[in-house]
């Protein structure tokens, strides 16, 4: 600690041909190599400017093992390793007790050929201020076979006024706050707008149709009324598949009660990078705890809409969603198996996991499930006919589909600069803890999905169309839609994927995160019209 190393020799080997063959893959795949020290992951800093010209410095996980480039002229591109680092650490001391404590830990690469090693010349050229091609005589280091490769580095510590409790703030990507107060800013207006509109259906419309509904003597005064009332003997009416409805309804409010908890957390500051694997482990418990809850309401559901088959239905809300994401990860995760990356999850660690499935969620869905089925049903504002109501020709802009993507478009646009920011964590190596945003957009999606399904649902039923359950739960979960074609546009811009295992593992785990935001968002704004309906029927009583 505080003594540095100019120029140290870490090892030396002479490349054959499938070391030299392996090495090229690796660079050709963009491989990082990744450390840690005291906890702090290695990070490259990468200088550039923001948009008033400011200069901003931003991290990124690990190095590079190598690149390709052109080198002394010659046109056709060669693989240079990254064999000298430049290590610095950084340190705060506490002057009361004279002690000091590790607050940055970054390294440079570079690419450096040694010829002619000898302890002398190595001390010669192992410093040299470089961006990986080195000044007066000596070059990159080439990536050949029965190329001998001198692996070195130097260490040098410098003093910051960082503590320790805030050591992480400069490794998190914070210079672009400006961007996410404006996503936010734009997402209020889009919330205060649709907010608008609710509250003048609500507060105007229907309170002032309510008035004269009950003043109405006659029913040919009546048929003048909005075209929403006449559909009140149908509205209630049990959709087709209820028993599937409801169980994608529980498994969304298990979904919910999880990403709020969660975000919570990480935004007290419970959950962070310091923590490694914290964050989806507190995901994967507090998944298996709100169990109790998905199976409860499914159950609600399910018994509203005169169900009997209760154990049949929670064993499909337990079963069904975590089903489909364990079989994309267990095929994903074989396929790294195959490559034998350490990214793949250990055999043992995907046991656990059935076992948390099968031994505690499964039967927490089920106590749920019990109790849900055992209270009272909910009662329907107004009683239902028995005969279906004929659903008239629909306009070209209600039709099912039209109407559905159109619901989407609002709740993507809400969350599309976090998606960025959290993609670009996850895929291009940069840091991000910035859970205060996420939660601050979590709440206004989840406004937005209630209020636009609100809106899209009063719109069907003046058309007179009562088959509004399946289509609010689609409205507000189309935005998943945007969110896959988003990906699909991600990864065609900004990615440069090679490999096919490495494309299967991106837009499997893009589907499962696509997946999850349908059941999240379909929940919420069916939840938001069902509310909805419930409330401006009661005024039919």
């Amino acid at each position: 600690m505080r003594e540095e190393q100019p120029c140290k020799v870490a090892c030396r080997m002479i490349l054959d041909a499938e070391s030299a063959k392996k090495f090229k893959e690796k660079i050709d795949d963009e491989y990082r190599v990744n450390m840690i020290l005291d906890n702090l992951p290695v990070a490259v800093p990468r200088r550039r400017r923001d948009a008033d010209g400011s200069p901003l410095t931003i991290y990124e996980h690990g190095f590079r093992v190598g690149f390709k480039g052109n080198y002394a002229g010659v046109k056709e591109e060669k693989y240079f390793i990254n064999n000298h680092l430049s290590f610095r650490v950084m340190y705060h001391t506490n002057l009361d007790t004279d002690s000091v404590r590790i607050v940055g830990f970054e390294v440079t690469p570079n690419s450096r050929e040694y010829k002619d090693w000898n302890l002398n010349s190595q001390l010669e050229t192992c410093n040299q201020d470089t961006k990986n091609v080195i000044e007066g005589g000596t070059g990159p280091q080439e990536v050949d076979t029965y190329k001998e490769v001198v692996f070195t580095y130097d260490v040098t510590f410098k003093e910051s006024d960082i503590k320790w409790a805030s050591r992480w703030d400069a490794y998190i990507l914070m210079n672009d706050d400006q961007i996410h107060w404006f996503s936010i800013i734009n997402s209020l207006m889009v919330v205060l707008f649709l907010s608008g509109m609710v509250a003048k259906i609500m507060m105007k419309t229907l309170y002032r149709d309510k008035a004269k509904y009950n003043q109405l003597a006659t029913q040919d005064e009546a048929q003048g009324e909005p075209r929403w009332k006449l559909v009140h003997g149908d509205v209630f009416r049990a959709p087709k598949y209820s028993g599937l409805l409801s169980v994608y309804v529980g498994t969304g409010v298990q979904l919910f009660g999880t990403t709020l908890v969660t975000m919570i957390f990480a935004s007290l500051g419970f959950l962070s990078p310091s923590n490694r694997g914290k964050f989806i482990t507190a995901m994967v418990y507090l998944w298996v705890f709100m169990g109790l809850f998905g199976g409860y309401s499914s159950a609600r559901l399910y018994k509203m809409f005169k169900g009997t088959e209760w154990k049949k239905n929670t064993l499909k809300t337990s079963i069904m969603f975590p089903g489909i994401l364990f079989a994309v990860f267990f095929v994903v995760n074989v396929l790294i198996w195959g490559e034998k990356s350490s990214a793949a999850v250990p055999f043992g660690t995907m046991i656990v996991l059935v076992c948390l499935w099968f031994g505690i969620s499964v039967p927490l869905v089920f106590l749920g499930g019990y109790l849900g089925f055992k209270k009272p049903v909910i009662q329907d504002p107004v009683k239902t006919n028995k005969i279906p109501r004929q659903v008239p020709e629909q306009a070209w802009y209600m039709k099912p589909v039209f109407s559905i993507l159109i619901g989407g478009i609002l709740p993507f646009k809400v969350v599309f600069i976090e998606l960025f920011f959290s993609l670009t964590s996850i895929w291009l190596n940069q840091f991000y803890n910035i859970f205060g945003f996420l939660f601050i957009v979590f709440v206004i999606l989840t406004i937005t999905c209630a209020e636009i399904t609100i809106l899209l649902c009063y719109f069907q039923l003046c058309s007179e169309d009562y088959n509004w359950w399946w289509r609010a739960y689609l409205t507000a979960g189309s935005s998943a839609v945007y969110l896959l074609l988003y990906s699909v546009y991600y990864y065609l811009t900004k990615l440069e994927i090679t490999k096919g295992v490495s494309g299967v593992l991106y837009f499997g785990y893009m589907l499962v995160a696509s997946y999850a935001f349908f059941v999240l968002t379909g929940t919420i704004g069916f939840y938001a019209s069902l509310w909805f309906v419930r409330k401006i029927y009661s005024y039919e009583r």
